[in-house]
Protein backbone atom coordinates (compact mmCIF):
# COMPACT_ATOMS: atom_id res chain seq x y z
CA UNK A 1 0.00 0.00 0.00
CA UNK A 2 1.36 3.40 -1.04
CA UNK A 3 1.44 6.05 1.67
CA UNK A 4 1.01 9.50 0.16
CA UNK A 5 0.41 13.19 0.86
CA UNK A 6 -1.30 15.76 -1.36
CA UNK A 7 -0.39 19.41 -0.81
CA UNK A 8 -3.05 21.61 -2.35
CA UNK A 9 -5.71 18.91 -2.52
CA UNK A 10 -8.66 21.26 -3.13
CA UNK A 11 -7.26 22.79 -6.32
CA UNK A 12 -7.52 21.40 -9.85
CA UNK A 13 -4.34 19.28 -9.66
CA UNK A 14 -5.15 18.00 -6.19
CA UNK A 15 -8.68 16.98 -7.16
CA UNK A 16 -7.40 15.24 -10.29
CA UNK A 17 -4.90 13.31 -8.17
CA UNK A 18 -7.69 12.14 -5.87
CA UNK A 19 -9.83 11.17 -8.86
CA UNK A 20 -7.02 8.89 -10.10
CA UNK A 21 -6.43 7.40 -6.65
CA UNK A 22 -10.15 6.76 -6.24
CA UNK A 23 -10.00 4.14 -9.02
CA UNK A 24 -7.37 2.19 -7.07
CA UNK A 25 -8.27 3.23 -3.54
CA UNK A 26 -7.39 -0.07 -1.87
CA UNK A 27 -3.71 0.45 -2.75
CA UNK A 28 -3.38 3.90 -1.19
CA UNK A 29 -3.32 5.39 2.28
CA UNK A 30 -3.43 9.20 2.33
CA UNK A 31 -1.56 10.51 5.37
CA UNK A 32 -1.99 14.25 4.79
CA UNK A 33 -4.06 16.71 2.76
CA UNK A 34 -3.64 20.49 2.66
CA UNK A 35 -5.51 23.57 1.49
CA UNK A 36 -5.21 27.30 1.91
CA UNK A 37 -8.78 28.07 2.96
CA UNK A 38 -11.26 25.64 1.37
CA UNK A 39 -12.16 23.94 4.64
CA UNK A 40 -15.49 22.61 3.41
CA UNK A 41 -13.95 20.76 0.47
CA UNK A 42 -11.00 19.34 2.38
CA UNK A 43 -13.34 18.02 5.08
CA UNK A 44 -15.28 16.16 2.38
CA UNK A 45 -12.01 14.75 1.02
CA UNK A 46 -10.68 13.76 4.44
CA UNK A 47 -13.92 11.93 5.29
CA UNK A 48 -14.06 10.13 1.95
CA UNK A 49 -10.44 8.94 2.02
CA UNK A 50 -10.20 8.51 5.83
CA UNK A 51 -7.39 11.04 6.18
CA UNK A 52 -6.46 11.86 9.77
CA UNK A 53 -4.21 14.90 9.19
CA UNK A 54 -5.21 18.13 7.43
CA UNK A 55 -3.43 21.46 7.01
CA UNK A 56 -5.54 24.60 6.52
CA UNK A 57 -3.01 27.39 6.02
CA UNK A 58 -5.46 30.19 6.74
CA UNK A 59 -5.34 30.26 10.53
CA UNK A 60 -8.69 32.01 11.12
CA UNK A 61 -10.53 29.55 8.86
CA UNK A 62 -8.72 26.61 10.46
CA UNK A 63 -9.81 27.81 13.94
CA UNK A 64 -13.36 28.33 12.75
CA UNK A 65 -13.66 24.79 11.38
CA UNK A 66 -11.56 22.93 13.96
CA UNK A 67 -14.53 21.63 15.96
CA UNK A 68 -16.11 20.15 12.82
CA UNK A 69 -12.94 18.22 12.03
CA UNK A 70 -12.64 16.97 15.62
CA UNK A 71 -16.05 15.34 15.27
CA UNK A 72 -14.47 12.99 12.74
CA UNK A 73 -11.22 12.62 14.71
CA UNK A 74 -9.27 14.57 12.09
CA UNK A 75 -6.30 16.60 13.34
CA UNK A 76 -5.97 20.10 11.87
CA UNK A 77 -2.88 22.30 11.57
CA UNK A 78 -2.27 25.78 10.17
CA UNK A 79 1.37 25.46 9.02
CA UNK A 80 3.82 23.08 7.36
CA UNK A 81 6.22 22.77 10.28
CA UNK A 82 4.53 19.60 11.50
CA UNK A 83 5.80 17.07 8.95
CA UNK A 84 8.11 15.42 11.48
CA UNK A 85 5.20 14.99 13.86
CA UNK A 86 2.91 13.43 11.23
CA UNK A 87 5.22 11.23 9.16
CA UNK A 88 6.59 8.26 11.13
CA UNK A 89 8.36 6.81 8.07
CA UNK A 90 9.11 7.90 4.49
CA UNK A 91 6.09 8.32 2.27
CA UNK A 92 5.99 6.61 -1.12
CA UNK A 93 4.68 9.66 -2.96
CA UNK A 94 3.96 13.35 -2.48
CA UNK A 95 2.44 15.76 -4.97
CA UNK A 96 2.80 19.48 -4.41
CA UNK A 97 -0.11 21.21 -6.13
CA UNK A 98 0.01 24.42 -4.09
CA UNK A 99 -0.22 27.37 -6.45
CA UNK A 100 2.26 30.23 -6.44
CA UNK A 101 5.58 30.84 -4.77
CA UNK A 102 3.97 29.96 -1.41
CA UNK A 103 4.50 26.34 -2.41
CA UNK A 104 8.29 26.60 -2.12
CA UNK A 105 8.64 26.23 1.65
CA UNK A 106 6.44 23.11 1.97
CA UNK A 107 8.18 21.59 -1.06
CA UNK A 108 11.60 21.85 0.56
CA UNK A 109 10.22 20.83 3.93
CA UNK A 110 8.58 17.61 2.77
CA UNK A 111 11.33 16.25 0.46
CA UNK A 112 13.14 14.46 3.30
CA UNK A 113 9.93 12.62 4.20
CA UNK A 114 9.19 11.03 0.83
CA UNK A 115 10.79 8.64 -1.63
CA UNK A 116 9.22 10.45 -4.59
CA UNK A 117 7.86 13.95 -5.12
CA UNK A 118 5.84 15.26 -8.04
CA UNK A 119 5.82 19.04 -8.35
CA UNK A 120 3.13 20.92 -10.25
CA UNK A 121 4.28 24.25 -8.86
CA UNK A 122 6.40 26.06 -11.46
CA UNK A 123 7.01 29.11 -9.25
CA UNK A 124 8.80 27.00 -6.64
CA UNK A 125 11.08 25.48 -9.26
CA UNK A 126 11.81 28.78 -11.00
CA UNK A 127 12.58 30.70 -7.82
CA UNK A 128 14.17 28.02 -5.67
CA UNK A 129 15.42 25.18 -7.85
CA UNK A 130 18.95 25.27 -6.41
CA UNK A 131 17.47 24.82 -2.91
CA UNK A 132 15.04 22.10 -4.02
CA UNK A 133 17.69 20.20 -5.98
CA UNK A 134 20.05 20.27 -3.01
CA UNK A 135 17.38 18.61 -0.83
CA UNK A 136 16.53 16.07 -3.53
CA UNK A 137 20.16 14.96 -3.77
CA UNK A 138 20.73 15.03 -0.02
CA UNK A 139 17.71 12.81 0.70
CA UNK A 140 17.89 10.72 -2.49
CA UNK A 141 14.31 11.65 -3.30
CA UNK A 142 13.08 11.02 -6.83
CA UNK A 143 11.57 14.05 -8.58
CA UNK A 144 8.98 14.02 -11.37
CA UNK A 145 7.73 17.27 -12.94
CA UNK A 146 3.97 17.35 -13.49
CA UNK A 147 3.54 20.37 -15.77
CA UNK A 148 2.50 18.73 -19.04
CA UNK A 149 5.46 20.18 -20.97
CA UNK A 150 8.09 19.18 -18.42
CA UNK A 151 6.53 15.79 -17.81
CA UNK A 152 6.72 15.26 -21.58
CA UNK A 153 10.39 16.28 -21.73
CA UNK A 154 11.07 14.01 -18.74
CA UNK A 155 9.48 11.03 -20.52
CA UNK A 156 11.20 11.79 -23.83
CA UNK A 157 14.60 11.90 -22.13
CA UNK A 158 14.23 8.55 -20.37
CA UNK A 159 17.19 6.35 -21.30
CA UNK A 160 18.67 9.23 -23.31
CA UNK A 161 21.95 11.06 -22.77
CA UNK A 162 21.29 14.77 -22.28
CA UNK A 163 24.54 15.47 -24.16
CA UNK A 164 22.94 14.09 -27.32
CA UNK A 165 20.14 16.67 -27.28
CA UNK A 166 20.33 19.32 -29.99
CA UNK A 167 17.08 21.16 -29.28
CA UNK A 168 14.08 20.96 -26.95
CA UNK A 169 10.82 22.46 -28.15
CA UNK A 170 8.08 23.47 -25.74
CA UNK A 171 4.69 23.98 -27.34
CA UNK A 172 2.07 26.65 -26.65
CA UNK A 173 -1.59 26.82 -27.62
CA UNK A 174 -1.36 30.56 -28.12
CA UNK A 175 -4.20 31.10 -25.66
CA UNK A 176 -7.51 32.87 -26.34
CA UNK A 177 -5.89 35.74 -28.26
CA UNK A 178 -3.77 33.82 -30.75
CA UNK A 179 -5.69 35.36 -33.64
CA UNK A 180 -6.96 38.46 -31.86
CA UNK A 181 -5.39 41.80 -31.02
CA UNK A 182 -3.93 42.30 -27.55
CA UNK A 183 -3.87 46.10 -27.83
CA UNK A 184 -7.35 46.81 -26.61
CA UNK A 185 -8.75 48.35 -23.46
CA UNK A 186 -11.89 46.33 -24.10
CA UNK A 187 -10.42 42.94 -23.11
CA UNK A 188 -12.30 41.88 -20.01
CA UNK A 189 -11.35 39.33 -17.36
CA UNK A 190 -13.92 36.85 -18.70
CA UNK A 191 -12.39 37.14 -22.19
CA UNK A 192 -8.86 36.41 -20.97
CA UNK A 193 -10.11 33.40 -18.99
CA UNK A 194 -11.57 31.66 -22.05
CA UNK A 195 -8.73 29.28 -22.82
CA UNK A 196 -9.50 27.33 -25.99
CA UNK A 197 -8.19 23.96 -24.76
CA UNK A 198 -7.37 23.77 -21.06
CA UNK A 199 -9.42 24.14 -17.90
CA UNK A 200 -7.04 25.75 -15.42
CA UNK A 201 -6.91 28.18 -12.50
CA UNK A 202 -7.36 31.89 -13.19
CA UNK A 203 -3.72 32.90 -12.70
CA UNK A 204 -2.23 30.32 -15.08
CA UNK A 205 -4.97 31.00 -17.64
CA UNK A 206 -4.05 34.70 -17.74
CA UNK A 207 -0.36 33.80 -18.02
CA UNK A 208 -1.27 31.54 -20.94
CA UNK A 209 -3.08 34.39 -22.67
CA UNK A 210 0.00 36.66 -22.56
CA UNK A 211 2.35 33.71 -23.26
CA UNK A 212 4.43 34.68 -20.23
CA UNK A 213 3.70 31.14 -19.05
CA UNK A 214 6.03 29.96 -21.84
CA UNK A 215 8.74 32.23 -20.49
CA UNK A 216 8.30 30.55 -17.12
CA UNK A 217 8.17 27.05 -18.60
CA UNK A 218 11.35 27.65 -20.58
CA UNK A 219 13.16 28.82 -17.44
CA UNK A 220 11.76 25.81 -15.57
CA UNK A 221 12.97 23.40 -18.27
CA UNK A 222 16.41 25.02 -18.28
CA UNK A 223 16.73 24.42 -14.54
CA UNK A 224 15.22 20.93 -14.27
CA UNK A 225 17.10 19.42 -17.20
CA UNK A 226 20.25 21.55 -16.90
CA UNK A 227 19.94 22.88 -20.45
CA UNK A 228 21.35 25.97 -22.11
CA UNK A 229 18.71 28.56 -23.04
CA UNK A 230 19.97 28.36 -26.62
CA UNK A 231 18.73 24.76 -26.84
CA UNK A 232 15.18 25.68 -25.79
CA UNK A 233 12.61 26.83 -28.34
CA UNK A 234 8.88 27.60 -28.32
CA UNK A 235 6.40 26.65 -31.05
CA UNK A 236 2.67 27.29 -31.30
CA UNK A 237 0.49 24.16 -31.49
CA UNK A 238 -3.09 25.51 -31.43
CA UNK A 239 -4.77 22.22 -30.50
CA UNK A 240 -2.39 21.54 -27.56
CA UNK A 241 -1.99 17.91 -28.58
CA UNK A 242 1.81 17.95 -28.72
CA UNK A 243 3.48 18.96 -25.46
CA UNK A 244 7.18 18.63 -26.23
CA UNK A 245 9.51 17.80 -29.10
CA UNK A 246 13.17 16.82 -28.76
CA UNK A 247 15.60 16.92 -31.67
CA UNK A 248 18.70 14.80 -31.16
CA UNK A 249 22.16 15.25 -32.67
CA UNK A 250 21.84 11.91 -34.47
CA UNK A 251 19.01 13.31 -36.62
CA UNK A 252 16.12 11.64 -34.80
CA UNK A 253 13.13 13.53 -33.41
CA UNK A 254 10.90 12.48 -30.51
CA UNK A 255 7.42 13.93 -30.04
CA UNK A 256 5.16 13.38 -27.04
CA UNK A 257 1.44 13.96 -27.51
CA UNK A 258 -1.57 13.42 -25.28
CA UNK A 259 -5.04 14.79 -24.72
CA UNK A 260 -5.46 18.16 -23.02
CA UNK A 261 -5.96 17.03 -19.45
CA UNK A 262 -3.64 16.64 -16.49
CA UNK A 263 -4.76 13.08 -15.72
CA UNK A 264 -1.98 11.62 -17.85
CA UNK A 265 1.04 13.41 -16.27
CA UNK A 266 -0.35 12.87 -12.77
CA UNK A 267 -1.23 9.20 -13.38
CA UNK A 268 2.27 8.51 -14.68
CA UNK A 269 3.91 10.42 -11.83
CA UNK A 270 2.10 8.18 -9.34
CA UNK A 271 2.69 4.83 -11.01
CA UNK A 272 5.83 5.87 -12.88
CA UNK A 273 7.40 2.79 -14.49
CA UNK A 274 4.92 0.46 -12.80
CA UNK A 275 1.91 1.75 -14.74
CA UNK A 276 -1.03 -0.60 -14.73
CA UNK A 277 -3.34 -1.00 -17.67
CA UNK A 278 -6.47 0.54 -16.20
CA UNK A 279 -5.80 4.01 -17.60
CA UNK A 280 -8.17 4.26 -20.56
CA UNK A 281 -6.10 5.55 -23.46
CA UNK A 282 -8.02 7.13 -26.27
CA UNK A 283 -7.10 5.97 -29.76
CA UNK A 284 -4.74 8.23 -31.70
CA UNK A 285 -6.54 11.39 -32.76
CA UNK A 286 -5.57 11.40 -36.43
CA UNK A 287 -7.30 14.72 -37.06
CA UNK A 288 -5.07 16.40 -34.49
CA UNK A 289 -1.93 14.53 -35.53
CA UNK A 290 -2.47 15.47 -39.17
CA UNK A 291 -3.14 19.09 -38.27
CA UNK A 292 -0.43 19.98 -35.78
CA UNK A 293 -0.12 23.38 -37.46
CA UNK A 294 3.17 24.17 -35.70
CA UNK A 295 4.42 27.73 -36.07
CA UNK A 296 6.74 30.23 -34.44
CA UNK A 297 5.11 32.64 -31.97
CA UNK A 298 4.58 36.26 -32.98
CA UNK A 299 7.26 37.99 -30.90
CA UNK A 300 5.95 41.47 -31.68
CA UNK A 301 2.54 40.50 -30.35
CA UNK A 302 3.66 38.32 -27.43
CA UNK A 303 6.64 40.49 -26.59
CA UNK A 304 7.13 39.14 -23.06
CA UNK A 305 8.93 36.23 -24.77
CA UNK A 306 11.85 38.65 -25.19
CA UNK A 307 12.51 38.22 -21.46
CA UNK A 308 14.28 34.98 -22.32
CA UNK A 309 16.99 36.92 -24.16
CA UNK A 310 17.91 38.72 -20.93
CA UNK A 311 17.85 35.83 -18.47
CA UNK A 312 20.95 35.23 -16.34
CA UNK A 313 22.63 31.86 -17.09
CA UNK A 314 22.62 30.71 -13.45
CA UNK A 315 20.04 30.52 -10.65
CA UNK A 316 19.50 34.03 -9.27
CA UNK A 317 16.99 36.10 -7.33
CA UNK A 318 15.98 37.82 -10.57
CA UNK A 319 13.66 34.88 -11.22
CA UNK A 320 11.85 35.75 -7.98
CA UNK A 321 11.55 39.37 -9.15
CA UNK A 322 10.12 38.22 -12.48
CA UNK A 323 7.59 35.82 -10.94
CA UNK A 324 6.52 38.28 -8.23
CA UNK A 325 6.06 41.28 -10.53
CA UNK A 326 3.95 39.22 -12.92
CA UNK A 327 1.92 37.69 -10.07
CA UNK A 328 1.07 41.12 -8.71
CA UNK A 329 0.10 42.51 -12.12
CA UNK A 330 -2.11 39.53 -12.96
CA UNK A 331 -3.77 39.84 -9.56
CA UNK A 332 -4.43 43.52 -10.25
CA UNK A 333 -6.02 42.68 -13.60
CA UNK A 334 -8.20 39.95 -12.09
CA UNK A 335 -9.37 42.48 -9.51
CA UNK A 336 -10.01 45.03 -12.30
CA UNK A 337 -7.39 47.49 -11.07
CA UNK A 338 -5.50 47.63 -14.39
CA UNK A 339 -6.35 46.98 -18.04
CA UNK A 340 -5.29 43.73 -19.69
CA UNK A 341 -2.65 45.28 -21.97
CA UNK A 342 -0.91 46.77 -18.94
CA UNK A 343 0.06 43.32 -17.62
CA UNK A 344 2.76 42.77 -20.26
CA UNK A 345 3.58 46.46 -20.67
CA UNK A 346 4.23 47.05 -16.97
CA UNK A 347 6.01 43.70 -16.58
CA UNK A 348 8.58 44.56 -19.24
CA UNK A 349 9.06 48.02 -17.78
CA UNK A 350 9.23 47.17 -14.07
CA UNK A 351 11.68 44.23 -14.28
CA UNK A 352 14.20 46.64 -15.86
CA UNK A 353 14.15 49.02 -12.89
CA UNK A 354 17.65 49.80 -11.58
CA UNK A 355 16.49 48.83 -8.10
CA UNK A 356 16.30 45.20 -9.30
CA UNK A 357 19.59 45.09 -11.19
CA UNK A 358 21.65 43.67 -8.32
CA UNK A 359 19.44 40.58 -8.12
CA UNK A 360 20.81 39.34 -11.47
CA UNK A 361 23.97 38.30 -9.64
CA UNK A 362 22.65 36.99 -6.32
CA UNK A 363 22.00 33.27 -5.90
CA UNK A 364 19.09 32.30 -3.60
CA UNK A 365 20.42 31.21 -0.22
CA UNK A 366 17.18 30.45 1.65
CA UNK A 367 13.40 30.35 1.38
CA UNK A 368 13.22 33.32 3.75
CA UNK A 369 15.40 35.38 1.42
CA UNK A 370 13.23 34.48 -1.59
CA UNK A 371 10.05 35.46 0.27
CA UNK A 372 11.61 38.77 1.33
CA UNK A 373 12.52 39.57 -2.28
CA UNK A 374 9.01 38.57 -3.37
CA UNK A 375 7.43 40.97 -0.87
CA UNK A 376 9.80 43.74 -1.92
CA UNK A 377 8.97 43.25 -5.62
CA UNK A 378 5.25 43.26 -4.96
CA UNK A 379 5.56 46.50 -3.03
CA UNK A 380 7.44 48.11 -5.93
CA UNK A 381 4.67 47.08 -8.33
CA UNK A 382 1.92 48.41 -6.08
CA UNK A 383 3.63 51.77 -5.68
CA UNK A 384 4.39 52.10 -9.37
CA UNK A 385 0.84 51.29 -10.48
CA UNK A 386 -0.62 53.61 -7.85
CA UNK A 387 1.51 56.50 -9.14
CA UNK A 388 1.27 55.82 -12.88
CA UNK A 389 -1.97 54.04 -13.75
CA UNK A 390 -4.72 56.36 -14.93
Amino acid sequence: MMQIAILGSTGAIGKTTLKIINKDKKNFKIILLSTNKNAKKILEQAKKYKVKNVIISNKSIKNKWEVRFKQYKIKTYDNFDIFKKIFKKKLNYVINAISGIEGLSPTIGIIKFTKKIAIANKESIICGWNLINKELKKNKTKFIPVDSEHFSIYKLLEKENIKNVKEVIITASGGPFLKKSLRSNKIKVKDALKHPNWKMGKKITIDSSTLVNKVFETIEAKKIFNLNFKKLKILINPNSYVHAIIIFKNGTIKILAHETNMDIPIFNSIYDKNSFNFYKNNSINLIKINNLNLSKPNIKKFYTLNILNKMPPNDTLFETILISVNDELVNMFLNKKINYEKISFYLMKIIKFKIFKKYYNIQPKSVKQIYEVRNFARGVVQNYVKENYL
